[in-house]
């Protein structure tokens, strides 16, 4: 997030109406619309990207999860019972196509604050209110690939996030209930619940939460009369319990959270973001639409930890 000089304008069809129902600007008033502030997405800036050339992908891993070391006798090979053989598996990525579309009316452009003119093609970046509303279809559409990323679920009631499963949705082997407000109590547990062997490197991994719980684990720790407590009350400085960060989500759900390499999270794209323009002359309306095929993903199920039960958090 961060300020800015102009304003949001977010509905699928945008109508004159739209823009005259506080009267007409005079020329005393902005040249520019003052932007709302968005939640901006977290998690998807961390996760590892996978570029897709077809609408499946499988991606091998393989490695040993117990021990292959045996006895060794003199001049006897091992017997087909010890012999060690790797762990194969794989992981499978199927996209699903989402798409947004926004209709603006020749009037709209040309009378509106941001002036624009209709006869300049909107993919030449001419500006005006043409190209503002581009910007915050990109920024507003970046926001809605995260909240399918971390909430989707096919027996949601909600078409979008019903496309596909999300990252809590297949979070399935490490659930820890946490019963109460996120604090330290939690964070350990999640620590013994995961598996030791991905535990080798701490700082690499996070404790994905959302906003609140981020602010009440800082308030716990700014309660201290102490320079750490201070820090966390008066600074900026990112939260680190047993090594590893709690990372603020704005769209994760306050009763969950997730405990991974945010390397683990796959975001798999067939096709990147799309923007694509046409006028329809007859109706006198720009027309943009957006349109991507994005999949998601754990890498490796049992190296995720799931907070459940969260209380106290919106």
């Amino acid at each position: 997030m961060g300020s800015t000089n102009q304003d949001l304008i977010q509905k699928a069809d945008l109508a004159l109406a739209d823009l005259a129902t506080a009267g007409k600007l005079n020329p005393e008033q902005t040249d520019r619309f003052i932007r709302t502030l968005i939640d901006q997405p977290t998690l998807l800036n961390q996760v590892r990207t996978v570029a897709m050339g077809a609408p499946q992908m499988k991606i091998n891993k393989i490695g040993f999860g117990s021990r292959i070391l045996q006895p060794a006798v003199s001049a006897t090979a091992l017997s087909s019972g010890s012999r060690a053989k790797p762990d194969l598996g794989q992981v499978q990525l199927d996209t699903k196509e989402v798409i947004a579309e926004i209709n603006i009316p020749y009037d709209v452009i040309e009378d509106n604050i941001e002036k624009g003119n209709v006869n300049v093609p909107l993919q030449t970046g001419a500006g005006g209110l043409h190209q503002t509303i581009v910007d915050l279809i990109a920024e507003r559409a970046a926001l809605d690939l995260e909240e399918l990323g971390i909430q989707g679920d096919t027996a949601s009631g909600d078409a979008y996030l019903a496309l596909q499963d999300g990252y809590l949705k297949r979070a399935t082997a490490n659930v820890v209930n946490v019963g109460g407000v996120f604090d330290k109590a939690a964070v350990k547990l999640a620590l013994k619940t995961m598996p030791t062997r991905y535990l080798r490197n701490r700082a690499a991994l996070q404790h994905f939460v959302s906003v609140d719980n981020e602010t009440e684990i800082r308030d716990q720790y700014g309660s201290r009369q102490t320079a750490l407590g201070d820090q966390q009350v008066q600074g900026l400085l990112p939260v680190y319990v047993y090594g590893s960060r709690i990372t603020p989500v704005a769209l994760m759900l306050g009763a969950n959270g997730l405990f991974t390499d945010p390397m683990n999270l796959i975001f798999g794209i067939q096709r990147n973001i799309m923007i694509e323009y046409t006028k329809d002359i007859r109706a006198r309306v720009f027309v943009i639409v957006l349109t991507a095929r994005v999949a998601f993903q754990i890498e490796e199920v049992n190296a995720v930890a799931k907070y459940t039960g969260i209380t106290g958090s919106r």
